[in-house]
């Protein structure tokens, strides 16, 4: 592979990863003004869009450990955004369910919340986000197809 190649792939590496880390941290600064942190809201989205789900599983639809969700169920069932309910056929299973308090928080919060993704990302015409959509999904599928 020509060295050119290379570090063509190293700039694209540096260039993605400072997009990322910018928009994330600006994403993160506005959850946290509204009194949460990027977890809380992360599993709050995830019931407000998605509804009910097993607790268990939770940590894997939001690329978070699994020891971590109980922490964070705890902190917002304490608020009164979350309940746990058992599951009345496996004894096992306990869903996490946002409240109404939890729906009309994110109700308020969530359009907020996509405005300013739309503001940060507004340096991109409507034509460009859709290539990059396109091209990171490309990227995104073809590295689970590899192995190392």
């Amino acid at each position: 592979m020509a060295s050119d190649e290379i570090k063509q792939s190293l700039k694209l590496f540096i260039v993605l990863s400072r997009a990322h880390k910018a928009i994330n941290e600006s994403t993160n600064q506005f959850i946290q003004k509204s009194g949460v942190n990027p977890t809380e809201f992360a599993v709050l989205e995830l019931l407000y869009h998605k509804g009910r789900q097993p607790l268990q599983q939770i940590g894997n639809k939001i690329l978070l450990a699994s020891g971590s969700i109980t922490y964070v169920a705890d902190k917002l069932e304490k608020r009164g955004y979350l309940a746990r309910i058992s599951c009345p056929s496996d004894r096992r299973v306990t869903y996490a369910e946002i409240t109404d308090a939890g729906a009309a928080f994110m109700g308020e919060l969530f359009p907020e919340h996509e405005q300013q993704l739309h503001e940060l990302l507004s340096a991109l015409t409507s034509e460009e986000k859709e290539t990059a959509i396109e091209l990171l999904k490309k990227l995104g599928l073809s590295i689970k197809d590899l192995s190392y």
